[in-house]
């Protein structure tokens, strides 16, 4: 049960924890005053729009902790449909397909096909989920200048946590496209927790989706797992959500067969997602087996913690790119409303 992707796709590119161009990163140093909040309207906007509807393709790196895992993107988008291809270059050999929402997970060693519904405005570079409104309402966009990222100019900007609930966020976006280059999750020190980026990239490439989906039409000799996901309303399952961190809201609620649906004893998980518009929290809800379940702390990779509980015979398990006290906060909120 995955929450995010390597980031984040999240988790994905170029990087290291410094720059080597002439900006002076030293934080906490934070810029000056936000700017007009018409301009951050834009600026998010203009992201959102190049990540969905651009043609691009290079190389990520995401680096947590020191190590790097490096990525092949290829997105394409026609007008009717957008579709994307992520191939892993480090460890075992995998690929992901998406057309729209469908997703396919190819893992060639174990000819394993996963084969799920997922929604990509999350993962790197459509890192903006939700409305500007309620990105804004967490967090103040600040223009901090100038940079180059994979030999193309960028503008870089800060988006600066309201609060102790989440991190703030530096962005690099190319000038003329918007579409985002690179970006880093900060610690309150300033202290680089977490970075992904491209380290080469081609903009404006011609689409070819049925190129694209190729492998698709070559799984015969692959076992299809469909991690089915119905959606469900947390309330109709017995469980309530109180005061939500602020910022945060409900995204979606859905149970998850994990595996193929008519699998006998196949594992059922409920797993609710909050967003603040920039980043997520996910809830997992199961059955408690005291076998595999056990109670363990869980030091922060990065900028994810994660938080397990257990709730009568139910197992919880919080996991998000925000502080530790956050996902305690949504383990103190959630509350067994039917027995």
């Amino acid at each position: 049960m995955s929450p995010k992707r390597p980031r984040r796709q999240l988790c994905l590119a170029v990087l290291g924890p410094c720059l080597t161009s002439g900006l002076a990163w030293a934080q906490p140093a934070w810029p000056p005053a936000p700017e007009a909040p018409h301009d951050a309207r834009a600026w998010v906007g203009r992201s959102q729009e190049a990540a969905a509807h651009r043609n691009y393709q290079g190389t990520l790196v995401v680096s947590v902790n020191g190590l790097s895992s490096a990525s092949r993107l290829v997105h394409y988008s026609d007008g009717n449909q957008q579709a994307e291809r992520i191939e892993w270059l480090d460890g075992e050999s995998r690929l992901m397909i998406r057309v729209n929402e469908v997703q396919h997970t190819l893992w060639p060693r174990s000819r394993l096909a996963v084969v799920e519904s997922r929604d990509a405005r999350s993962a790197f570079p459509a890192v903006f989920a939700a409305g500007v409104r309620q990105v804004l309402e967490s967090y103040e966009w600040r223009r901090i200048g100038r940079d180059r990222v994979a030999g193309l100019d960028a503008e870089v900007v800060l988006m600066r946590a309201r609060d102790p609930l989440r991190y703030s966020q530096r962005l690099w976006s190319e000038l003329n496209s918007g579409l985002l280059l690179r970006a880093e999750i900060l610690a309150p020190s300033g202290q680089v927790l977490e970075s992904v980026g491209f380290t080469e990239v081609a903009l404006g490439v011609r689409p070819q989706i049925d190129a694209l989906q190729a492998p698709l039409r070559q799984l015969d000799n692959y076992r299809v797992a469909k991690a089915t996901a119905l959606p469900v309303r947390l309330e109709a399952e017995g469980w309530q959500l109180g005061a939500l961190p602020a910022g945060f809201r409900e995204l979606h609620c859905v149970r998850r067969v994990l595996g193929p649906a008519n699998e006998p004893n196949a594992p059922v998980v409920l797993q609710a997602i909050y967003g603040d518009g920039l980043t997520h929290v996910s809830v997992f809800i199961e059955p408690l087996q005291p076998e595999r379940h056990q109670p363990r702390a869980s030091a922060p990779v990065g900028a994810t913690s994660t938080l397990t509980l257990r709730r009568d015979t139910y197992w919880i398990t919080l996991v998000g790119d925000v502080p530790a006290e956050t996902l305690q906060r949504f383990g103190e909120a959630l509350v067994r409303r039917r027995p």
